[in-house]
């Protein structure tokens, strides 16, 4: 379906930002990037999704394998007992004997939704274990080379590497380009940067809304 993703300011990367702007998605492709009102006119047909702040390309998430391979995403029913913070370190190890392979399983599909949920579409790999390279697949996401180990311990937000918003997503948006896109509630890239992906309210995957905040 013909989908306008509409918001205050979108923000291509590469290209000026557009204020009252509009990104059209027909099926996986960006056919139309521009103002709303010349968008809108020239895909009158399209169902129109209007989203506050800033939209831009989804973002890349560099720590994808250990996220995914080397951290425990507690359910939420376990909140009280694990809080919601992946697990590392010494968090980890104390569920070493618990952790059997639906469990482990369990916490990478949490992972990849948490990912999600912070605006991400592209994950950096490789993963050797077949079973996390399925569960990626499965989600959607693009998996992009690894650019060597990142420091410090991993996290969900991709800004929090502190490249500012060209080095964390994934590339720009270009029409003829696979429809991936992040929305934030925020006014501009700069507190985009300054408050992170945890302001994120949508994430277009391949044309596709698999996150929406309630």
């Amino acid at each position: 379906m013909l989908t306008v993703h509409a918001a205050p300011l979108v923000l291509p990367v590469g290209a000026a930002g557009i204020e009252e702007g509009a990104v059209a998605v027909d099926g996986d492709r960006i056919v139309a990037l521009g103002p709303y009102d010349v968008v809108v006119a020239a895909h009158a047909a399209a169902r129109v999704r209007r989203w506050p702040g800033v939209l831009t390309p989804g973002l890349r998430q560099w720590d994808g394998v250990p996220l995914l391979t080397r951290c425990y995403h507690p359910d939420p029913r376990e909140a009280d007992e694990l809080g919601e913070q992946p697990l590392t370190g010494a968090g980890l190890e104390r569920l070493a004997g618990q952790m059997d392979e639906p469990r482990r399983a369990g916490s990478v599909r949490r992972g990849l939704q948490r990912m999600l949920r912070h605006g991400t579409t592209h994950v950096a790999g490789a993963f050797a274990e077949p079973a996390v390279r399925t569960a990626v697949g499965r989600a959607g996401l693009t998996v992009v080379p690894p650019a060597g180990a990142p420091a410090g311990e991993p996290d969900l937000d991709p800004f929090a590497r502190g490249h500012g918003l060209a080095g964390t997503v994934y590339g720009p948006l270009a029409v003829g380009g696979r429809a991936d896109l992040a929305v934030f509630d925020v006014p501009d890239e700069a507190a985009l940067c300054a408050a992170g992906a945890v302001t994120c309210v949508a994430t277009v995957l391949g044309g596709r809304l698999v996150y929406r905040r309630r």
